[in-house]
């Protein structure tokens, strides 16, 4: 059968810069399982998928603004040093900011006295993406996962944003997996696993001071198990 809305794919990729270099691929035990038409992919990849059937060898580019959009400035902010509640930022580390619109992942670009600049941006937005696809599998799905619109592996209702082992090109944010290998490519942020590893989440809510001054804070969090 051809892949299309609802569609259950399973699906082996590797995914390359520009320059031909492996950013993410999947495990070669642990292909990608996903439905077709629930936003689970980024849309130029989905749409690349769109009619192809079990057995089908492809490789396809995905224009930055079908993957992970254009590089936004206007994402790059400076922040002050004092939210990151006493946790030293390196230049390059990974953190997750709690803001009113929600969860926002920021990357540390620059350390300048008392002020940090944090980019917001994807790390692969303005990016072409380089896709090789081998579709394994393409499979109607059950009533019941049509009616929750993903996938559920080994007959159990997981939602894809929880799985133990999340592929890192499709989605928006990713978990680590039990080894605390995490999947970097294309995942817009992080959580450790269930495991006492760390994340580090910088909160852009609200505290008030002993003096009623509100300030903002950044911290790690620790998931106990």
């Amino acid at each position: 059968m051809k892949i299309e809305a609802y569609s259950v794919v399973t699906l082996k990729y590797t995914l390359k810069d520009k320059h031909g270099n492996v950013v993410d691929q999947s495990d070669e035990n642990d292909p990608l399982v996903y439905m077709q038409g629930t936003d689970y992919l980024v849309p130029g990849l989905e749409a690349a998928l769109q009619n192809h059937e079990k057995g089908d060898c492809f490789s396809t580019v995905v224009k930055a603004e079908d993957g992970y959009g254009t590089y936004d400035e206007d994402l790059v902010q400076e922040i002050p040093l004092a939210n990151f509640g006493g946790v030293t930022p390196e230049i390059g580390a990974a953190f997750v900011a709690q803001t009113e619109e929600g969860v926002h992942p920021v990357v540390i670009k620059e350390i300048n006295g008392d002020q940090v600049k944090v980019d917001a941006n994807h790390p692969m937005a303005g990016c072409d993406l380089y896709f090789d696809l081998e579709v394994l599998d393409v499979r109607e799905p059950t009533d019941e996962e049509r009616e929750h619109r993903h996938v559920h592996l080994h007959g159990h209702c997981c939602h894809h944003d929880h799985d133990e082992h999340e592929h890192g090109c499709c989605h928006g944010h990713h978990h680590d997996d039990e080894d605390g290998h995490e999947h970097k490519c294309c995942h817009g942020h992080h959580h450790d696993d269930e495991d006492e590893h760390e994340h580090k989440c910088c909160h852009g809510h609200h505290h008030d001071d002993e003096d009623g001054h509100e300030h903002k804070c950044c911290h790690r969090h620790h998931h106990d198990e």
